[in-house]
């Protein structure tokens, strides 16, 4: 494989990401161009900006994400079922929700895999082929409680777990992508998110076990991949 297809594989990898309050229409048009010029998996955008992005990327490969029950996942599961069909509608194609971490916490497991469930079925009735990614905060949670999470978001039939929402006290870790990856094992994807600037940071994910990467820093990452750094 040559260096440019190495740089284009890694592309392929990333979810270019912005979902900061401020970001304005200019900046989502920005990043779709960049999204599209790069090879980059998708862009990951607040629901407001879902169909704009749709549009813009049409016939293009690069698909459209946006988040559910985001940042802290505390909706109730019918917000999170209309909000995954809304998306859908505009044109979404990958959904990453936040877990309810609140009843993670009380060990309430039954309610957190039925909320992720709630969200899968959405898909499987309205978009077959769009994924389901499932946000676990890891940066708040023990490790039983991650390998704990990423079980029930295996059995509830997510197509990914992620690491991180990107808005908490931390983001992703190597070792909390080791423990995901060895959780749900190749039955389910491995996100890492959150704190991902460099191309250092995101080989490191990727050794870890991360098979996508949500990051605003795609550009300069992969900028530095292709100049042997």
């Amino acid at each position: 494989m040559t260096s440019s297809q190495n740089v284009q594989a890694f592309a392929s990898l990333i979810d270019h990401t912005l979902l900061k309050a401020d970001a304005g229409e200019r900046s989502i048009i920005r990043l779709c161009d960049e999204a599209r010029t790069h090879g980059f998996a998708t862009v990951c955008v607040q629901p407001s900006w879902v169909r704009l992005c749709a549009g813009l990327l049409k016939d293009t490969p690069v698909a459209v994400c946006t988040v559910i029950g985001f940042p802290q996942g505390c909706n109730k599961t019918e917000t999170k079922i209309r909000e995954a069909e809304l998306a859908l509608v505009d044109g979404a194609r990958e959904l990453d929700m936040v877990i309810h971490l609140g009843r993670l916490k009380d060990k309430d497991m039954a309610y957190v895999e039925n909320d992720i469930q709630a969200v899968v079925r959405v898909v499987s009735q309205h978009a077959a082929e769009a994924l389901v990614k499932v946000i676990v905060e890891s940066c708040l949670l023990g490790e039983d409680e991650l390998r704990a999470v990423c079980t029930a978001a295996v059995r509830a039939g997510a197509d990914f777990v992620k690491t991180s929402t990107g808005f908490s006290t931390g983001g992703a870790t190597m070792e909390a992508v080791r423990i995901m990856r060895a959780t749900v094992g190749s039955e389910c994807g491995v996100k890492a998110s959150g704190g991902i600037r460099t191309a250092q940071d995101a080989r490191a994910m990727v050794q870890a076990g991360a098979n996508r990467l949500g990051t605003s820093s795609g550009v300069e990452i992969i900028s530095s991949l292709a100049h042997g750094e």
